[in-house]
């Protein structure tokens, strides 16, 4: 005889910024599932060391981004447009996680988002390793995995470029994220560089995150950001050309959730960076389908290439993949894998996806109602 197994829902939490859209929207999916609301835990308590989780509860860690309070305890800085400081944030971050998986543990609590997971997918450098090591396709890095060496500012730069024959690349902040302190670098032979950024450089020298896109024109200008911005390491990758849509470059954001790519939006461009708050805008998911079909290529082939990168992040529920297609539409790489990368509001699921008509946030406390389905099948067996 079977012993008998509860049939309660999941009592969820979520440690998150109370009051910011991304708690909104998970306890707007919660509320449709038929579930009580989720407990939220704020970022402030964690930090603060007064946290508390309950017994048998399923926690989702949220962003930490978009609360002044929170990011100035996490990046030290008084001005949130401030870009120096995130090896600090990092640090401080993962530090808080971490302690977020000890009280939760000792609870009694399970988290959807794994602790080692978060500190990977926070460091560009590790994540592209572990990434290019589960044969998961990234453009070409010099500063790739645990035992690359640091790049200490400019002269570094150009020399892995020159020894590696990297003439265009993306010189990123090895922590941060939107765009945050990126720039696209191209050379054209010795002091003839130029970049793309959205970094903006006060009279004092600061470093200011900024919604416009500008272009770097000078070696020194170039050098005065990478040099300002190394201290807090820096990730190098190949500059990949990429496929357009209607003049303008696209890549895509891939959700997956439990292992499954559920959905995707296309991102446009004129300039190198395609986030949607620095002037990218929304292609057409369905022109990219057809132009993958046309040119030989597979759709379906193209989304197994980010679940695959989902799947080097087991412990963790739900990643957002930054899918890079080249030129021609046949293939495909990875270029960065996101833990918070499902703010995508009003985005319905894939065809065949299991996701159909549910936003990137109901996909997720559906994964979580079905473990629990499972889970009690299993128990009953």
């Amino acid at each position: 005889m079977s012993r008998a197994v509860s049939s309660t829902p999941p009592r969820l939490a979520v440690v998150g910024n109370p009051g910011n859209r991304r708690v909104a929207l998970f306890q707007d999916a919660v509320r449709a599932a038929g579930l009580p609301p989720a407990r939220t835990v704020s970022w402030l308590d964690v930090l603060r060391g007064e946290a508390v989780f309950l017994p048998g509860e399923t926690v989702r860690i949220d962003s930490p981004g978009e609360d002044a309070g929170v990011e100035r305890l996490l990046r030290g800085v008084d001005d949130p447009t401030r870009v120096e400081g995130s090896a600090r944030w990092y640090a401080r971050f993962t530090s808080a996680v971490r302690e977020v998986a000890r009280a939760a543990a000792e609870a009694g609590a399970v988290l959807l988002d794994d602790p080692g997971d978060i500190a990977v997918l926070f460091d560009k450098r590790l994540c592209h390793g572990v990434l290019d090591a589960a044969a998961v396709p990234v453009p070409p890095s010099p500063t790739s995995g645990p035992a690359a060496p640091p790049v200490r500012g400019w002269a570094d730069v150009r020399g892995l470029m020159a020894d590696h024959r990297m003439p265009r690349v993306f010189v990123k902040p090895a922590h941060g994220s939107s765009a945050s302190g990126v720039l696209a670098v191209e050379t054209a032979g010795p002091g003839r560089v130029r970049a793309t950024t959205s970094v903006e450089r006060d009279p004092a020298g600061r470093l200011h995150n900024s919604l416009r896109v500008r272009r770097l024109t000078t070696e020194r200008e170039v050098a005065a950001i990478i040099d300002a911005l190394a201290p807090d390491g820096l990730h190098i990758e190949r500059w990949l050309p990429k496929a357009s849509q209607r003049g303008r470059v696209a890549d895509l954001r891939v959700v997956v959730v439990d292992g499954r790519a559920t959905h995707a939006v296309v991102r446009t461009s004129h300039s190198p960076m395609t986030n949607l708050h620095l002037g990218g805008a929304r292609g057409d998911l369905d022109e990219v389908r057809a132009a993958v079909e046309a040119a030989g290529g597979s759709w379906s082939a193209a989304l197994a290439v980010c679940e695959r990168a989902g799947a080097a992040f087991p412990d963790t529920l739900c990643v957002g993949v930054d899918l890079l297609p080249a030129i021609g539409w046949r293939r495909f790489a990875v270029g960065e894998v996101n833990a918070f990368g499902d703010l995508l509001p009003r985005l319905t699921g894939l065809p065949g996806s299991g996701a159909e008509g549910l936003d990137t946030h109901a996909a997720q406390v559906a994964a979580v109602l079905n473990r629990a389905r499972n889970h009690r099948v299993s128990a009953a067996s």
